[in-house]
């Protein structure tokens, strides 16, 4: 069964502009780059008393708990379920990608499109065996705090998840700080994307603390800013816009961070495996790929190019899509079951 993310998948339209809804009571979690705390020092340690739930996933290493499955039976149930968070690009990138090595190995993975709030609900509830993007310790936590007697930790597979602001490759600024006396270099321009992303009100906090407020801030679309990054980088023109890690465009265009030495723009997160409470016991082949599993930028954002961007497949045949860039990344599959991706 092929399943697709519900809505446009056309590059920028997944840029988390909608935030999505619990789906038990009323509370409202943005989606990455839309409005939610973005800076891990606003969770209590989870070493502190009174630290959440949520606080012990803020310094996970991806792949810490790998081990060689090469040899290893796959499990008797081949029935797997998944959930993919709608407009998360990556969650869509992890799940079609753990599709790809299962299916190989004759198992069957329904992926459902679903947003988080739903999404959580159902693996608590047993309806859905593994989520494989939830972000810690800032953006999921109060689904964690909801359901964590029923679901459990499988891993983290990513921990460089922030918000940027980015330019060109061969820009003269180098951190944030550079763009107040670079200022003609850019035009005195930031593009940005929607006016109700919570990256776009990080960084108009960004544009305070570094002194950028004669700058105009372009605030528009998540399409126009990645067709003006597009129109710039092809004509060897400098540029700074607001950007988030994980993102196709770090691999489609030579485009890098700035350096954020106020902190302004928020601290990293992890995004992590989570599956049914048992999960493990039914399937522990597939819950020790799951911990396996580390994706670099390089690797992420090459995958979600191919998969995302107008010049590949453009959020279609998502599946065909994976197994284009697993073909030409063999040994990253085989690294991946010999456990050795984190090493």
């Amino acid at each position: 069964m092929t399943s697709t993310p519900s809505g446009t998948r056309k590059p920028g339209h997944s840029a988390r502009t909608v935030c999505a809804a619990l789906a038990a009571g009323v509370l409202t979690l943005s989606l990455g780059a839309c409005g939610a705390k973005n800076s891990n020092d606003e969770v209590t340690g989870a070493g502190e008393e009174g630290g959440s739930y949520a606080a012990r996933f803020a310094d996970c290493v991806p792949g810490e708990d790998s081990a060689d499955l090469t040899t290893t039976d796959v499990d008797a149930d081949k029935s797997i379920t998944v959930a993919a968070f709608n407009g998360w690009d990556e969650s869509f990138a992890a799940s079609h990608l753990l599709r790809y090595v299962l299916e190989d190995e004759g198992y069957t993975v329904d992926i459902q499109s679903l947003d988080a709030g739903p999404g959580y609900t159902g693996v608590s509830r047993g309806d859905i065996d593994l989520i494989m993007d939830s972000w810690l310790p800032v953006t999921h936590e109060s689904y964690l705090e909801q359901y964590r007697d029923t679901i459990e930790p499988l891993g983290c597979w990513y921990d460089n998840a922030r918000l940027t602001i980015a330019v060109n490759e061969d820009s003269p600024a180098q951190s944030i700080a550079d763009l107040r006396d670079d200022a003609s270099d850019y035009g005195s321009r930031l593009v940005g994307i929607e006016p109700g992303a919570g990256l776009t009100e990080q960084a108009k906090k960004a544009v305070r603390a570094y002194g950028l407020d004669d700058w105009n801030f372009q605030i528009s679309s998540t399409p126009a800013m990645l067709a003006e990054l597009k129109k710039a980088t092809d004509a060897d023109e400098n540029i700074a816009v607001t950007l988030w890690r994980p993102h196709w465009a770090y691999d489609a265009f030579p485009v890098r961070d700035l350096e954020d030495p106020e902190g302004a723009m928020g601290g990293a997160e992890n995004i992590l495996n989570f599956s049914r409470s048992g999960f493990s016991g039914d399937n522990p082949y597939v819950a020790q790929l799951l911990k396996n599993l580390v994706i670099d930028d390089e690797h992420l954002s090459s995958l979600e190019n191919v998969m995302f961007s107008d010049e590949n497949y453009g959020g279609e045949n998502l599946d065909a899509a994976v197994a284009e860039w697993a073909e030409k990344n063999p040994d990253f599959i085989d690294a991946w079951k010999a456990g050795t991706l984190g090493k």
